[in-house]
């Protein structure tokens, strides 16, 4: 029975338990298998025919357990991959991409969104396009945080000095623009959130991964 059958999802690592977390806050009765791809982390700063290629081997490796639907909790697998997914997956699939995006867009109320996202979701756009094709006039910058991920994967939290030191360096420019949203494009940033509040008072954090759930 449907009701019976799990919701499966992958991320690169921990970051898409930012995901778990919230989707047993929504849905409590469901069940959930969660594979985190702890042995090629970080996914972001590698090529898109590596991030497809490792995202259909999750994507294979969940299907074993007959779930009613998989969620790709990896922004970057999402920008990269989510589309070529959907063509072969023989269940619903969502990413973390548009839910994120329609978020931003709704909290913004017509400013500014600032992008905070892996070297490879920045590249891809994918950002960029979701929110324009809600919003075509809405400003949209976005911010590379290399080795953010690799930091959080660590169990550097938002009070680690290293990691605090590195998050106002990329925000620095992002502090200047002002804008009305700071979306979070990486399931993992959720788990530093309060560093980035304090860092940008004046804008809303948005969290892509409560967005999905």
């Amino acid at each position: 029975m449907m009701k019976e059958r799990p919701i499966a999802m992958f991320d690169s690592g921990l970051g898409g338990l930012t995901v778990v977390r919230a989707l047993q806050e929504f849905l409590p009765n469901e069940d959930i298998i969660y594979f985190g791809d702890t042995a090629r982390v970080p996914y972001g700063i590698k090529s898109s025919r590596t991030v497809l290629k490792f995202a259909e081997q999750d994507c294979d490796f969940l299907l074993r357990f007959k779930p009613k639907m998989v969620i790709v909790a990896c922004n970057t697998a999402s920008a990269l991959a989510l589309d070529e997914l959907d063509s072969k997956c023989p269940v619903p699939i969502l990413g973390v991409v548009k839910p994120g995006a329609a978020e931003a867009v709704k909290q913004a109320d017509g400013g500014g969104v600032a992008v905070l996202a892996t070297e490879a979701t920045v590249a891809s756009e994918a950002y960029t396009k979701a929110i324009q094709a809600l919003s075509p006039y809405l400003p949209v910058i976005q911010q590379r945080c290399p080795s953010l991920v690799s930091l959080i994967e660590e169990g550097r939290s938002g009070n680690d000095p290293i990691l605090r030191a590195l998050l106002k360096e990329y925000l620095e420019h992002v502090q200047q623009l002002r804008p009305a949203v700071v979306l979070l494009g990486c399931t993992h940033y959720p788990l530093v959130a309060d560093a980035i509040i304090e860092l940008m008072p004046g804008s809303k954090v948005v969290d892509s991964a409560r967005a999905t759930a």
